[in-house]
């Protein structure tokens, strides 16, 4: 059986796991409770409550609708499903002191069948990261049809912007339906991605993993870099990644 391992502690993380974070309010847990019961049972389909809107210390907002919700329930549960299920890979998640972007610690073995990524040691932002890994090792195993039809065969950016996007979906169905708690590395992403700057965000990033994407990005809008930095900085009171000083990084 495949399963993900957190080194820190050294132990399985299931479903529930994601779903209780410890920050959950009593309402909201009693609504993981039940809809894992409800799934494991084979009974009648839960209902996510409604999404609640997100804001940032800077005033910036996301009001994430029910039914967007809904759709990542839909593949995020059958994802977690696979990684838990899936004897033909492992991914282990490992905690570190200090914060890190999904891509940081990436590792996939030669096989294509282990993955190890490492997320800071904090309760309840780990799964983001797994995700992240699962979808690389389904695209080192060729199985992307599946879980992300739409960046099978695409360039190299194109298939990090897609995995970078349900990445993005899952913190956002975290953060608005079960009450995850802010964090800066994850919500950098999500506010990013659902203000229309995740190519910016990647690019700016990462300018030498995506050279030739950054490239003809510049190229077709010369101004875009400059806005997307000016927008971040709005948002976060702070430069974006890529562009703070020496390190290039946080």
């Amino acid at each position: 059986m495949s399963k993900v391992v957190t080194s820190s502690f050294r132990t399985h993380i299931r479903l529930g796991a994601m779903m209780m974070l410890t920050s959950l309010n009593v309402r909201r847990t009693l609504v993981a409770v039940a809809a894992l019961a409800a799934s494991a049972c084979g009974t009648a389909q839960f209902e996510l409550p409604e999404p609640r809107r997100l804001v940032i210390l800077s005033g910036e907002r996301l009001a994430p609708t029910k039914e967007r919700m809904e759709e990542v329930d839909t593949w995020l549960r059958e994802q977690v499903d696979s990684i838990e299920l899936d004897p033909s890979f492992m991914i282990y998640t490992n905690g570190q002191e200090g914060p890190v972007y999904p891509w940081e610690r990436l590792e996939v073995n030669e096989q294509g069948d282990t993955a190890n990524v490492s997320a800071q040691a904090i309760p309840g932002i780990s799964w983001p990261y797994t995700i992240y890994a699962h979808l690389h090792l389904m695209a080192a195993q060729n199985r992307l049809d599946r879980w992300l039809p739409e960046a099978v065969g695409a360039s190299d950016f194109d298939l990090e912007r897609a995995i970078l996007a349900r990445v993005s979906d899952s913190w956002l169905y975290q953060r608005s339906i079960f009450d995850a708690p802010p964090y800066g590395i994850l919500d950098e992403l999500m506010y990013s991605n659902e203000n229309g700057y995740l190519e910016a965000f990647i690019l700016t990033a990462r300018p030498d993993a995506f050279v030739e994407a950054r490239r003809d990005w510049l190229a077709a809008d010369p101004g875009a870099q400059d806005a997307y930095v000016a927008w971040f900085r709005r948002a976060f009171e702070r430069d974006p990644p890529g562009a703070r000083g020496a390190t290039g990084t946080r």
